[in-house]
């Protein structure tokens, strides 16, 4: 590596310090400024508007006490405030240690006259009912006969904790609608009565079931029966509406299903996890999409007009999946940021419609998944459920499903190791790729030979305005030595697609979480040897070795292949070392399992150069070039009918 390609790479390694000490100075000023117009709104007394800039100023520095604190103070203010004014009191708050928004509704005892036929559920008994199986363990509330929380048992947190997908007050579930006498019922603030006892239920050989009644008199009521095999994160979720259309509208031909939650960090990286974090959804025979996250847009929303299969809660590993066993009607989703919690990374919203018939008995099913994105799991439970995870779109997605997965999943039922497995995954990739890899090399190799004589053409044709005789000659050149220009490129070109499958590949693989592998605990994140002070913009607060170890490797191999494009000129030069030092910006926070397969293929890419530069003669491929241009140049047919209808128009074709 020369001085000047040191040079450059030091001025941009000193670039971008300059630039994260000048953004950090002004996300501080912005902060400041923000704050100033919050404290200013709070002192006025507008409380709202005071909330809203509090928050906004949590968006340049995130968990900043002073913010946070004002943002809770606030809550509380707003919470007791509207308790006298709405039928329910809903106290949103905001806790650094706590939840970063969580809804919760009490209801007093005046507020039974309110309810009408349901005014007897207004109070009720709070303990939970387990219900369990090997696989994942539910939490059943009276209050609102909802699930209070989902553990799935074969995981752990980052940090060594249980998994729980929510718990508590972090979920709402219910449906909404209005009675015959106009009252508004929201079946999430009322207490169902379990029918089959209080003891826990635990599912080992046989389907077993826990059933809610909430009571609208003696026998009508709505029953939730919640339903569990063994070995399963599927839970069967049946409701029937049992002799009440004297007490829902008859003109009622649909509900409200109401579904909230707030979505748990349960993995290292806070922005790699939330990166992969979205609502999904399948219209009813049609496609699945979900929700575009844009990172700088607080608060998203998609309105689904037509039926729907199933909506998702997605995490970047776990996920909460509502499955009618019909169809919704239509719907509207939401996914809001929560930037003063720590831990929780988003809040999501659904309210769907459900077909209704009001008659002295209607049934409406649906399933809950709450499990992993494992793609084999998913894919058994039917729906297109597995395209939850995201493998990327069209060539990519083909390349993932088709190819590196069924080896993937070949190679694991032979190795323990993922790193063992990702490395041999590295040397088949190699492999099939080293046709085309030795076919761009010894382009490559021939374009290095034919370099003086591009220069000669570059002396003998110096001015500007022989710059079309110049290219020409170049090629005729290129042609005549029975090179294609394009012969180093298109090769490269055709392995870009598994550049990006492996991109999209590693950071959404289950089976890579939790993984350790050489000085990495986590296979599925970024692996860290020094955690900065400070937090560099792009980069982030730590540094990553397997991300530093494919920068360098990057780099040599860069050199080692640099074309006579980058040594003709400095610019390009630059910029090709440039790009490394880009990634490791972009992949510092990334997957180490991918930066450890980028490592992997720059080493090997490496030793295939140095192996093949052995095996390549330049004398001998330059003796071949020479007798190449000997020989008389062999047109192709539409050349020929070119040049007759350039001689018929009377012009003369260039001398060779």
């Amino acid at each position: 590596m020369d001085k000047n390609t040191i040079t450059g790479i030091i001025l941009i390694f000193a670039i971008f310090i300059g630039f994260s000490i000048f953004n950090n100075s002004r996300m501080t000023k912005a902060y400041k400024e923000v704050i100033e117009v919050a404290d200013s709104l709070y002192a006025a007394g507008d409380m709202e508007n005071a909330r809203a800039e509090y928050i906004n100023a949590l968006r340049y520095k995130p968990n900043q006490p002073e913010a946070v604190a004002k943002v809770n103070e606030i809550n509380r203010i707003l919470g007791f405030a509207s308790a006298g004014k709405s039928e329910a009191k809903t106290e949103i708050v905001v806790n650094a240690d706590s939840v970063a928004r969580i809804e919760k509704t009490s209801v007093s005892e005046s507020d039974s006259v309110r309810y009408g036929a349901f005014g007897s559920a207004v109070r009720g008994d709070t303990g939970l009912i387990t219900l369990e199986n090997s696989k994942i363990e539910l939490k059943i509330s009276p209050k609102g006969g909802r699930v209070y929380s989902a553990r799935i048992k074969d995981y752990r947190t980052y940090d060594s904790l249980p998994v729980f997908l929510f718990s508590g007050d972090s979920t709402v579930f219910g449906f909404n609608f209005y009675t015959v006498d106009n009252k508004a019922i929201r079946t999430n603030d009322l207490f169902f009565e379990p029918v089959s006892g209080t003891e826990p239920v635990i599912v080992t050989n046989e389907p077993q079931s826990i059933v809610m009644r909430l009571k609208a008199g003696d026998q009508s009521y709505i029953e939730y029966k919640y339903t569990l095999a063994p070995d399963k994160y599927v839970v069967d979720f049946d409701v029937k509406f049992k002799s009440l259309k004297d007490v829902i509208g008859s003109n009622q031909s649909s509900l409200t299903l109401d579904w909230r939650m707030y979505l748990p960090q349960q993995e290292k990286g806070r922005q790699n996890e939330e990166y992969y974090t979205t609502i999904k959804y399948k219209y009813y025979q049609d496609e699945v999409e979900g929700i575009r996250l844009r990172q700088q847009k607080e608060v998203e929303k998609a309105d689904l007009p037509t039926k729907l299969s199933w909506i998702a809660f997605q995490d970047q590993f776990f996920s909460s999946i509502l499955i009618s066993k019909e169809f919704f009607l239509n719907g509207v989703v939401t996914s809001t940021k929560t930037p003063a919690s720590p831990k929780y990374i988003r809040y999501y919203t659904a309210e769907v419609g459900v077909p209704f018939e009001s008659s002295d008995e209607s049934n409406i099913g649906m399933k809950f998944y709450y499990g992993p994105n494992h793609i084999s799991t998913l894919k058994k439970e039917g729906l297109q459920l597995e395209q939850i995870v995201f493998l990327g779109k069209n060539i990519t997605g083909w390349i993932n499903r088709f190819i590196i997965i069924p080896v993937f999943n070949w190679l694991q039922k032979y190795i323990s190791s993922y790193g063992i497995i990702i490395l041999i995954l590295t040397i088949i990739i190699k492999i099939v790729l080293l046709p085309l890899t030795y076919k761009s090399y010894q382009s490559t190799a021939k374009m290095q030979v034919l370099k003086p004589m591009v220069d000669e053409l570059a002396k003998k044709f110096p001015k500007q305005e022989d710059a079309m005789k110049k290219q020409q000659a170049t090629m005729d050149l290129y042609k005549r030595a029975g090179i294609n220009p394009m012969g180093g490129c298109l090769p490269m070109l055709l392995q870009m697609p598994i550049l990006f499958a492996m991109f999209r590949f590693f950071p959404v693989s289950i089976e890579l979480r939790q993984e350790p592998f050489l000085w990495a605990t986590d296979l599925s994140t970024y692996d860290s040897i020094l955690n900065l002070p400070f937090t560099i913009p792009m980069y982030g607060d730590h540094v990553s070795l397997f991300t530093l170890l494919m920068t360098i490797s990057t780099i040599l191999t860069t050199k080692m292949s640099g074309t006579t494009a980058g040594q003709d000129q400095p610019g390009m030069k630059l910029m090709m070392y440039a790009m490394p030092v880009m990634f490791m910006f972009v992949l510092n926070k990334l997957s180490s399992g991918l930066t450890y397969y980028y490592f992997l293929a720059n080493v090997f890419t490496i030793g295939q150069n140095y192996i093949m530069k052995r095996f390549i003669d330049a004398d001998k491929v330059l003796a071949t070039l020479e007798e190449n241009r000997k020989k008389p140049l062999k047109k192709s047919k539409w050349q020929q009918r070119l040049e007759e209808a350039a001689k018929q128009r009377g012009i003369q074709p260039p001398k060779r």
